[in-house]
C-alpha cells in the first residue's frame, strides 16, 4: 500500500473496526444480532413460502409483501455474515472494490425497501379509498412495474456515490473505518481530500429516495385516515383501520431509525460513536426481524395459512 505525506494513495484494504468502544463486548453483542438475523431469514422465507404456494394471496398487498420480505432477506444477508466475521472472528480487513460493493448493496436495497414501502401505502390508499377501482388501478403490468421501478430507481441513484468515491478520492488518512459495515458517510470521511461533492451527492440520494417516500407515504395516510372517519359504519372504520395498523407498524421503524442514523452521522458530532453505530445496525437488522413478525401477527391470512402448513397433516 503506497503512502504519501502520511496519506494512504489509493489503498486495496480497509479495515472495519465494528462498534467503536465496545470492543471487548462485541461477541456478546453478536448472538443477539445473530439470533435476530435468523429469525429474519426464517419469518421472511416463511411468508414467501406461503404467498408463492396460495393463490388466493397473489393480489397486490401480499405481492408488496413477498417483496419486502425478498428485500428484508438481501438487506440483511449484505450486513450481517461481515459483521460476525469481525465479532467473532476477528476478521476486520475488507478490500476496497469489496467495501464498495457492499456499500452499494446495502444502500440500493434500504432504497428498494423505502419504495416498496410507498407502494404499499398508495395500495391501501386505493383500496379504502376507492375500492372498486383498486383492481383495475393495481393490474399485473403496474405491478411489475412497480417492482422494477423501485429496485431500479435506488441500484441507479446510489451507483454515482461508488463512482465518485473510486474515481474521486485517491488519497486517505486511515484506512480504519469506525464502523461495522460500509457506509458511504464511513468511507468519504476517511478521504484527506474535498468531500463536498460527495457529501452533497449523498444527502441528495438521501432526500430524492427516503424524503420523497416519506412525504407521499404521510400524504397517503392523512387521505386513509380521513377517509375511515368518514365512514358511517363503526365496523367498517375499525375493519379499514386494522388493515393499515400492520403497515404503520413497519413504517415507523423504518423512517426513525434511518434519519436518525442519517443526522447523526452528518450533524451529531456530540453523540458518542458506539451509540450511533449500534442505531445504524438496528436500522439494518430490526425492520428484516420484525417484519415478518408484525405481518404473521396482524395479518389474518398469513397467519391461518401458516397454522395450516404446519398443522394440517399432508393427507388432510
Amino acid at each position: 500500500m503506497l503512502t504519501f505525506n502520511g496519506s494512504f494513495f489509493m489503498p486495496s484494504v480497509f479495515t472495519l473496526v465494528g462498534i467503536p468502544g465496545l470492543e471487548p463486548v462485541q461477541c456478546w453483542i453478536g448472538i443477539p444480532f445473530c439470533a435476530m438475523y435468523v429469525i429474519a431469514v426464517i419469518g421472511n422465507s416463511l411468508i414467501l413460502v406461503i404467498i408463492k404456494k396460495e393463490n388466493s394471496l397473489h393480489i397486490p398487498m401480499y405481492i408488496f409483501l413477498a417483496m419486502l420480505a425478498a428485500t428484508d432477506m438481501a438487506l440483511s444477508t449484505c450486513i450481517l455474515p461481515k459483521m460476525l466475521g469481525i465479532f467473532w472472528f476477528h476478521w476486520p480487513e475488507i478490500s476496497f472494490d469489496a467495501c464498495l460493493l457492499q456499500m452499494w448493496l446495502i444502500h440500493s436495497f434500504q432504497g428498494t425497501e423505502s419504495g416498496v414501502l410507498l407502494a404499499m401505502a398508495l395500495d391501501r390508499y386505493v383500496a379504502i379509498y376507492n375500492p372498486l377501482r383498486h383492481a383495475t388501478v393495481f393490474s399485473q403490468k403496474l405491478l411489475t412495474h412497480l417492482g422494477v421501478g423501485v429496485t431500479m430507481r435506488s441500484a441507479i441513484l446510489v451507483l454515482p456515490t461508488l463512482l465518485l468515491i473510486k474515481c474521486r478520492l485517491k488519497l486517505y488518512q486511515t484506512t480504519v473505518i469506525s464502523h461495522s459495515y460500509c457506509e458511504h458517510m464511513a468511507i468519504v470521511k476517511l478521504a484527506a481530500e474535498d468531500i463536498r461533492v460527495n457529501k452533497i451527492y449523498g444527502l441528495f440520494v438521501a432526500f430524492a429516495i427516503l424524503g420523497f417516500d416519506i412525504i407521499f407515504i404521510t400524504m397517503s395516510y392523512v387521505r386513509i385516515f380521513v377517509t375511515v372517519f368518514q365512514l358511517p359504519q363503526k365496523e367498517a372504520r375499525v375493519k379499514a383501520f386494522n388493515t393499515c395498523v400492520a403497515h404503520i407498524c413497519v413504517f415507523l421503524p423504518f423512517y426513525l431509525l434511518a434519519f436518525f442514523s442519517f443526522f447523526t452521522h452528518r450533524f451529531g458530532s456530540h453523540i458518542p460513536p458506539y451509540v450511533h453505530i449500534l442505531l445504524s445496525n438496528l436500522y439494518l437488522l430490526v425492520p428484516p426481524f420484525l417484519n415478518p413478525i408484525v405481518y404473521g401477527v396482524k395479518t389474518k391470512e398469513i397467519r391461518r395459512h401458516a397454522w395450516k402448513m404446519f398443522v394440517s397433516s399432508p393427507n388432510s
